[in-house]
């Protein structure tokens, strides 16, 4: 079905007509990309679960989190490409081709279901609270300074979330087949990766932030600024089976520990944007390499640590979780890492403090580009001490495990 849904959804966005049609046409089509994605990434990741235990699993996992990490990675490099040379289109046209391979190559996979999945009733309540809630947030960020953060819109827009928020919390610990299953969070090991996850995937606003920067601020092209991202999938995909050898040796902790590290120093890299062009292309170079790395050393670990604590009946309802996470942190992070470059760059006036703290040398025409960027990238910065954060509360040592 989620197959299905991104191909229909592809071809619609690809084949979107100009006038009154382009925008109905586009939401639908990207709606259904959603849909197909919300279908296919938990279930292949609770499949892993089911059918592979031990380090059978933590390879599968090392080849899944290549596809989902290394294609983040890739997508940045192969867009622009493909949009200065084909046409902006032509990416949704290659997706249809990639689904359709993708089943093909599903045609032999065995049915999976748990015991009592025919009474399944789906929790509509709780979705429709939850869709509203995130919704009111995602608008609160992404608009907020545009609305102004104390105007009526905006103040409504957070009391929506957090009465819809409520709302969902009660629905979802009254029915029998909820959207969210909240008793999975009664597990700390699983609750610490999870987290972990939704901070380590907002971190990808970095790339929207410096990217954005290069095109702005240096007046690259989107291939040219894309081209600076190819370390970054190299990395992911050279380094992920280090990732889970790490895994294997030390256990989870340490590798996730030692990744957000990792990251933290690539997004240090990126944050000196008061240098020069030519010194700043450098760093950026080394930089997407760093958070390829990062990613590395952290997917498998963490994946494997929230669904190795789960018994099997509930390896769908954690897949679904764990990877909700990820798209969740993934949109809030972009969110409000451009939601700070953008109030920073739409000011009259440069920040009068941090051009005292940072001597920003050459270009001041771009100033507020540059800066906008430093304090974007900081906020990627805050969510990658996050992760360790989290991890150090709630994920033991692999020493405490064995003893347990």
């Amino acid at each position: 079905i989620g197959l299905y849904l991104a191909i229909i959804g592809s071809l619609l966005v690809g084949l979107t007509p100009k006038g009154s049609l382009a925008v109905p046409m586009l939401l639908i089509g990207r709606a259904l990309q959603g849909l197909s994605a919300a279908c296919v990434m938990p279930t292949s990741l609770g499949m892993i679960k089911i059918f592979w235990e031990g380090k059978e699993r933590q390879r599968a996992i090392s080849l899944w989190s290549i596809g989902t990490f290394g294609g983040s990675g890739l997508s940045s490099l192969t867009g622009g490409i493909i949009a200065s040379s084909l046409g902006w289109r032509w990416i949704f046209f290659f997706a249809v081709i990639v689904a359709i391979i993708a089943l093909y190559l599903t045609k032999e996979l065995p049915e999976n279901k748990r015991e009592g999945a025919g009474k399944y009733k789906i929790d509509w309540g709780g979705i429709i609270m939850f869709m509203i809630a995130m919704v009111a947030l995602q608008v609160f960020i992404s608009k907020g300074n545009d609305f102004g953060w104390t105007s009526w819109i905006t103040i409504v827009l957070v009391a929506i979330t957090l009465v819809f928020g409520y709302l969902f919390i009660r629905i979802e610990k009254k029915v029998p087949f909820a959207f969210v299953d909240l008793g999975l969070f009664k597990n700390k090991i699983f609750t610490g990766a999870t987290l972990a996850n939704f901070f380590i995937n907002g971190t990808a606003g970095l790339l929207i932030v410096s990217l954005t920067l290069m095109q702005r601020g240096a007046q690259f092209s989107a291939m040219k600024a894309g081209l600076l991202t190819l370390g970054f999938a190299i990395a992911v995909i050279l380094f992920i089976r280090v990732g889970e050898k790490l895994l294997q040796r030390y256990g989870a902790k340490k590798p996730i520990i030692w990744g957000a590290l990792i990251i933290c120093a690539a997004i240090l890299l990126l944050m000196q944007t008061q240098i020069m062009t030519g010194q700043y292309v450098v760093l950026a170079v080394i930089a997407y390499s760093l958070f390829g790395l990062g990613l590395a050393f952290f997917a498998t670990p963490a994946t494997d640590a929230a669904l190795s604590n789960l018994p099997e009946s509930q390896a769908g309802s954690g897949a679904g979780i764990f990877k909700m996470a990820s798209s969740l942190g993934t949109s809030f992070g972009v969110a409000i890492a451009a939601g700070i470059y953008t109030a920073v760059v739409s000011r009259t006036e440069p920040i009068a403090w941090l051009g005292k703290l940072v001597g920003f040398v050459g270009r001041q025409d771009n100033l507020l580009v540059r800066q906008g960027a430093m304090l974007g990238l900081g906020f990627c910065l805050l969510l990658a001490i996050l992760v360790i954060v989290s991890v150090v509360a709630t994920i033991p040592d692999k020493k405490k495990v064995e003893k347990e």
